[in-house]
């Protein structure tokens, strides 16, 4: 069964790191494209950092950040072993909510990266881990 579990969510102060991590299983990483999106009560879940990977023929590959975390937050991947891992520094309290890694594979992508975050068309979700920011 093909499963994405996120850890590492938890209580941080303004300032704060947190590093997030999505454990993967029943499927082969390294073909699929991955994101983190984050969610906060009454509003829509958001992409903020999406990977694209790279296809000889039909995409160059790319990386996206929103700009409300470009700089603090870097997505990674782990195909070996089969994580995604998000690193958030310098946390403020708009980083609060609920986050989410997801995984999809479509042959043949040519969209972007920030293409993929914005559409939010990923197959493969987690059940989320909360991120809460207090000062």
């Amino acid at each position: 069964q093909r499963q994405l579990v996120e850890s590492g969510g938890g209580l941080v102060h303004p300032g704060g790191s947190l590093k997030l991590s999505c454990a993967v299983s029943g499927l082969s990483l390294r073909y699929y494209d991955i994101g983190w999106f984050r969610q906060v009560s009454g509003k829509e879940r958001e992409g903020i950092a999406c990977v694209v990977i790279k296809d000889t023929t039909y995409n160059p590959g790319s990386t996206y950040y929103a700009d409300s975390v470009k700089g603090r937050f870097t997505i990674s991947r782990d195909d070996a072993n089969s994580f995604i891992y998000l690193q958030m520094n310098n946390l403020n309290l708009e980083d609060a909510g609920t986050y989410y890694c997801a995984a999809d594979w479509t042959p043949r992508r040519t969209a972007s990266a920030q293409d993929l975050c914005r559409d939010g068309t990923f197959d493969k979700w987690g059940q989320g881990t909360q991120v809460t920011v207090f000062s």
